[in-house]
């Protein structure tokens, strides 16, 4: 038969404790940090706006021309972005939408319901305290009105 002898180190229960706590460090979702991209908050803004009874187009004038041209760039695809504007900090974020609307609607209706479904989307969506949203109504649709948007007739035959 063969001794064998062991040693008994004593373990400190405080050196067994602290090792496991360091190791952890916590639970998985505190560990680390996100940050979100002014982009993706004015994404989400912009499609929320979009969605909204009443609502024409997003942006100035200007805005939509340009887009508009941009539009049809092969590759350059519809900004959901244009008219929104975002400014994000760790925990917060502020809004501006610039709208047209249908003529005959309440713009101050319209202007709310915005107002809650942006706020209802970036909050859900990012988990940011939407502190503001600033929203300027630039034109108003007419009926009989050509959308800066719309193609009359294809540019390649």
């Amino acid at each position: 038969m063969t001794d064998t002898t062991q040693r008994n180190r004593p373990e400190s229960p405080d050196k067994e404790s602290s090792t496991l706590t360091k190791r952890g460090g916590g639970a998985p979702a505190t560990r680390g940090r996100t940050t979100i991209a002014d982009g993706v908050v004015e994404k989400i803004a912009g499609m929320a706006a979009r969605d909204v009874v009443g609502v024409h187009a997003m942006g100035s004038g200007f805005s939509r021309t340009f887009g508009a041209v941009r539009d049809r760039v092969p590759g350059g695809g519809k900004s959901v972005t244009r008219g929104v504007k975002a400014e994000v900090g760790e925990s917060q974020t502020a809004l501006d939408l610039e709208i047209v609307v249908d003529y005959g609607v309440s713009i101050a209706d319209v202007a709310r319901d915005v107002r809650e479904n942006v706020i209802a989307a970036v909050e859900r969506m990012t988990e940011l305290e939407v502190v503001e949203v600033n929203i300027a109504v630039s034109d108003v649709k007419l009926p009989d009105e050509a959308d800066d948007d719309d193609q009359t007739e294809p540019r390649l035959h």
